[in-house]
């Protein structure tokens, strides 16, 4: 994916110098590199090198944040390099970044070296538009799945990217539990799904003054420039200073290919600990939410079951994640709590974090 296939090389260039590397494939970095992909980039790359189910991705450097953030635009050599990156995960995935008719979507996310609150964590389904979601239809053969993909986007986009309050969104799509006399997203069909897509739209270009934005590649672009920003909130900066984290490391930023916990019954997602974080005990602990995108975890849109429950659910996924979460608990030695994702009946690990030891810091 690059000329440079020494990790290290670009440790010590500044992001002035020419030649500096502001983009790795998760296939190139480790866990060492923590200070230039930050921990989540850092364990993405560890966990692809030990052969484990992590989606295809690239994570592009906090070099690049601190560029970005004192001169007020990104490295010159930055969109080429990501360019080539995407290029290459597209070539690996088969299907180019929000196109029409076969979509690649991806998921950009926030990784500095300590996690903080008060950063811009997540946009998923970047790539899809008005018609890019009919081919995720097709893809899926499922419409209802691509449509609530969509809204999703949108509602993310506009909340995290473009500032749009989120309880808008919230009150729109109670609004729509309510006149369809359902309680849960999942009880929503596809038509009420599209004319939630339109309201959110609305709800965008009132707020944001403009449109929700239709290029796949402004929406990435938006989206890792967000991610920047985020480590500049208030919010950040007071926890920093709490936590007497340095304010001069930057965040990394990740692009990873998305894989699916909506798309059904035999799909979901879910947080798993390799250890009790409150005891230290070895066992089964975690949550896990079936026909769910990652954040309905963390949100609790709705309620999880145990882990545990997943074997009767998914005997076949549940007995791969028992066997990752003992070799990443050898290798690293430590508690380690995991996000994964089951699309499908295929596994896909999308983070993991060492030694938290407290079950509020997941």
């Amino acid at each position: 994916m690059s000329e440079n296939k020494d990790p290290h090389v670009a440790e010590s260039g500044d992001s002035g110098v020419e030649g500096t590397k502001f983009v790795y494939d998760f296939t190139e970095g480790n866990r060492d590199l923590k200070d230039l992909l930050g921990g989540k980039g850092a364990n993405l790359a560890e966990m692809t090198n030990l052969g484990l189910p992590v989606p295809p991705g690239f994570t592009i450097t906090t070099e690049a944040c601190k560029t970005y953030l004192g001169s007020g635009e990104e490295p010159a050599a930055l969109r080429d390099e990501v360019s080539a990156h995407l290029e290459a995960l597209e070539a690996t995935m088969g299907k180019k970044l929000g196109q029409a008719d076969n979509p690649l979507l991806v998921s950009v996310r926030s990784g500095a070296k300590f996690s903080m609150p008060g950063m811009m964590d997540t946009v998923l389904n970047i790539g899809l538009s008005d018609k890019s979601v009919q081919g995720l239809a097709k893809q899926a053969g499922d419409d209802r799945f691509a449509w609530d993909s969509y809204r999703r986007l949108i509602q993310m986009f506009g909340k995290t990217v473009l500032g749009v309050d989120g309880e808008l969104f919230e009150d729109a799509l109670d609004a729509a539990k309510t006149a369809k006399k359902v309680t849960v997203d999942t009880e929503l069909e596809a038509a009420d799904l599209k004319k939630l897509v339109t309201k959110f739209k609305r709800i965008v270009k009132t707020e944001a003054g403009r449109d929700f934005p239709q290029d796949p590649r402004e929406q990435m672009d938006l989206a890792i420039h967000a991610v920047f920003d985020s480590w500049n909130t208030d919010r950040a900066k007071l926890y920093r200073r709490q936590e007497r984290i340095p304010h001069d490391l930057g965040t990394a930023v990740n692009v990873c290919s998305m894989v699916f916990g909506n798309l059904g019954p035999d799909s979901g997602t879910g947080v798993a600990f390799t250890r009790d974080p409150a005891s230290g005990h070895q066992g089964v602990y975690g949550d896990y939410l079936q026909n769910a995108q990652g954040e309905d975890v963390v949100a609790g849109i709705r309620n999880t079951v145990p882990l545990a429950e997943l074997e009767s659910i998914d005997k076949k996924s549940y007995d791969q994640l028992m066997q990752i979460m003992e070799t990443l608990e050898n290798h690293y030695k430590d508690l380690c709590d995991i996000e994964f994702t089951i699309e499908r009946g295929q596994l896909w690990m999308l983070q993991t974090r060492v030694g938290k030891r407290t079950a509020g810091a997941a």
